[in-house]
């Protein structure tokens, strides 16, 4: 019985928050008289919620039990908070990225309405040859990785994106040697992405920061700074701990970000 219970209750996820009784037997394989008696059992505990027209949720109950786990934290835990706070401190769109493949994949974004508006969500991917944080990422990737792009064929997104393999490779040895990438107005016009590296105890680089702002602004270099210290404290709270990557991710598939 209450492995029948966990199936129930597995039929929800981040994309099926709410489910009719035909949903969960769909979902679980179960005969409906089952899937309705279980699920009626989980209401009257609190585990589900059922609403007037028939939809059910995960009950609070469930919810307060499952905050009771401790949890370790994430990549994405750890720098949200420098995040926010260097949303403050510049009020631009702050990314977090990591190499996924041959992609940029974004685990977070921090932004409000005095930011530019920018393509990139958290979520979908963008490619490594035309973004701040791609080119932090590829810069620092094994060389394997670098001409595995580079054959693949760099795609021109605006008149701006660098599709030449030598000059390329320039600019990601000048991203090694500085330690900071800029990126103007290659995945998208008006926009500048600034990023640096997030590096773990050993130091590798495991992650990008970056903050994206309007070309017309004149305040880059203010931000640059702000941009270090942020990387470097996330950095250096990271050395002191193990934590997973990919795991503070919504489960959801990434998009291309491309406009």
């Amino acid at each position: 019985m209450s492995s029948r219970v966990f199936t129930v209750l597995g039929a929800f996820g981040p994309d099926r928050t709410e489910l009719r009784l035909v949903d969960l037997r769909d979902a679980t394989g179960l005969p409906v008289a089952t899937v309705h008696r279980i699920a009626a059992e989980l209401v009257a505990l609190g585990a589900l919620d059922r609403s007037p027209d028939g939809l059910y949720r995960i009950g609070m109950r469930l919810w307060e039990l499952g905050s009771l786990c401790p949890r370790p934290r994430t990549l994405r835990d750890v720098s949200l908070p420098y995040m926010q706070d260097l949303y403050e401190a510049t009020g631009e769109n702050v990314h977090l990225a990591v190499l996924d493949g041959d992609e940029a994949l974004y685990l977070e974004r921090v932004w409000g309405r005095r930011s530019v508006e920018v393509v990139t969500h958290v979520g979908e991917r963008s490619p490594l040859h035309a973004t701040g944080v791609g080119k932090v990422l590829l810069g620092h990737a094994p060389r394997e990785l670098q001409e595995r792009v580079l054959s693949a064929g760099l795609q021109r997104f605006t008149p701006h994106t660098v599709v030449m393999p030598g000059l390329l490779m320039r600019s990601l040895q000048q991203v090694r040697n500085t330690g900071i990438a800029r990126c103007v107005e290659e995945l998208s016009l008006g926009t500048v992405s600034v990023a640096v590296p997030i590096v773990d105890a050993q130091p590798k680089v495991i992650a990008a920061l970056s903050v994206v702002l309007h070309t017309r602004t004149r305040a880059l270099h203010g931000v640059e700074p702000a941009l270090r210290l942020a990387a470097a404290s996330i950095s250096r709270e990271l050395a002191t701990e193990t934590v997973p990557v990919l795991s503070g991710l919504r489960n959801r598939p990434g998009r291309r970000a491309t406009r």
